[in-house]
């Protein structure tokens, strides 16, 4: 069997934080895929419309299933997390929606050259968030 990559875990600080960002952006986080404990949420396990596999995970959890797992220092991020909308319009409600709420945004929306309406906010652990429309051929631009 080829690999197939159908899992991302993101190792979070502030799990009430990070459920509540994630929900405000319209994720279907049910009571039912979080994993409560007496010393806290520890794991989330939310499986996206397309089947793809998201897990949040605290340091505490990360260090039990990884060894060599290190806070990480220093700032920024080499990866972004795109999430696909319906329309254009809702690429500027969810970024307006989740800046109101005080997330900081690297891009505002725009008009990309592939023809796509996009933006990035930054989740609670400065992960950047892509929100991404369809690409409409008739908008491409060199």
């Amino acid at each position: 069997m080829k690999p197939d990559l159908n899992q991302l875990d993101l190792v979070v600080r502030d799990m009430d934080a990070t459920i509540a960002f994630y929900r405000a952006l319209g994720v279907d986080i049910p009571e039912a895929a979080i994993w409560k404990t007496p010393t806290g949420v520890h794991h989330v396990d939310v499986t996206m419309p397309g089947g793809f596999i998201v897990h949040f995970d605290s340091a505490a959890l990360a260090k039990v299933y990884n060894r060599g797992w290190r806070e990480p220092s220093g700032t920024g991020t080499r990866a972004v997390l795109s999430f696909k909308v319906a329309a254009r319009e809702d690429v500027d409600r969810i970024h307006g929606k989740l800046t109101g709420l005080g997330r900081r945004s690297s891009q505002p929306p725009f008009d990309a050259f592939w023809g796509a309406r996009y933006a990035i906010v930054e989740d609670p652990d400065g992960n950047h968030i892509g929100i991404m429309s369809a690409s409409d051929p008739a908008r491409r631009t060199a």
